[in-house]
């Protein structure tokens, strides 16, 4: 019976100057060592490839870090910015109640009711009935800004001035202070007196102020001179009209200074102090009129503040 030989690889090691060593392997052994090393290379190559994987994570992660700083930053300048605009919008939100409490004194002077455009957004009531505040964030606090100036601006506009310039007229028109600039007092007042000419009683339709002969006589609101000339109670006289029912007449004169149809200004001198007509004395007969009736004058000789010129 033939034996079988084992086979195995022989490796040759040539030295130069020394005789050649022989290294001799079976198959088994190189099989081995070819597993390992592509064992070993597959390990390398996974530990490599898991440290490559690793270093992009470490440099996305670092990227991702870097974009979370800025994004930080950018929001704390937002909030800086919001808290800002909120400041500024609250502000302007109590400006705009200034304002409002302003108008309403306008308005009130204008006849007119109090505003009601203060938005109610906001507010709402709860289940218990009480009414809650709901905070407001700074868009609705600049909305809410807007459309209160849009309402108070509008208002002003289409409401307030032409109701207001027409009290302005009408208190311009309403006569105001005593006709003379000199010391003086109500020698004869308005309503039923004793007649000075004689006897019995007679309605006096104004009042008496007394001043030297030749002293200045002025108007007490615009107007336009409707009457002058004689009368026989009260001599050299001018009657104003100055607009709103109201109507003057400065009665006695020494010397007429306007004309029948001139427009005068208030405080504007229109005559001088005299005696004529049903007179006992130099001094100036006042009347005021009011929608063509006789009305006591002591109500408009000490002006109102706001009529104060």
């Amino acid at each position: 019976m033939r034996r079988r030989v084992s086979e195995r690889y022989t490796i040759l090691i040539a030295r130069t100057g020394k005789e050649p060593r022989a290294l001799s392997f079976r198959p088994v052994v190189v099989l081995l060592v070819a597993l390992t090393f592509v064992g070993w290379a597959g390990v390398t190559g996974y530990f490599y490839a898991r440290a490559a994987a690793l270093r992009n994570t470490e440099a996305r992660l670092a990227q991702l870090s870097e974009q979370a700083r800025e994004l930080s930053l950018q929001l704390s300048r937002e909030q800086s910015r919001n808290d800002a605009l909120a400041g500024e919008a609250a502000t302007m939100l109590k400006q705009l109640d200034q304002l409002e409490s302003q108008i309403d004194r306008l308005r009130e002077r204008a006849g007119l009711p109090k505003l009601k455009v203060t938005p109610t957004r906001g507010e709402k009531t709860g289940g218990d009935g009480q009414g809650g505040g709901v905070p407001l964030n700074t868009e609705d606090m600049l909305k809410l800004t807007a459309e209160r100036l849009k309402a108070l601006t509008g208002n002003l506009s289409s409401k307030i001035e032409p109701a207001l310039e027409q009290t302005l007229a009408r208190e311009a028109a309403r006569p105001v202070g005593y006709p003379l600039r000199v010391k003086t007092y109500i020698a004869s007042g308005f309503g039923t007196r004793h007649n000075p000419f004689g006897r019995g009683y007679e309605f006096h339709d104004g009042v008496d102020l007394p001043a030297w002969y030749g002293t200045p006589i002025y108007a007490t609101a615009p107007g336009k001179v409707i009457e002058t000339g004689w009368s026989n109670i009260y001599g050299y006289h001018v009657k104003i009209d100055h607009g709103f029912g109201y109507r003057t007449l400065y009665g006695h004169m020494s010397k007429i200074l306007v004309k029948r149809g001139q427009t005068v200004k208030h405080g504007q001198v229109i005559g001088k102090v005299g005696s004529t007509g049903r007179s006992t004395g130099p001094h100036v007969h006042y009347s005021v009129f009011v929608w063509g009736k006789a009305v006591n004058p002591v109500s408009f000789l000490e002006a109102p503040a706001y009529a104060k010129r």
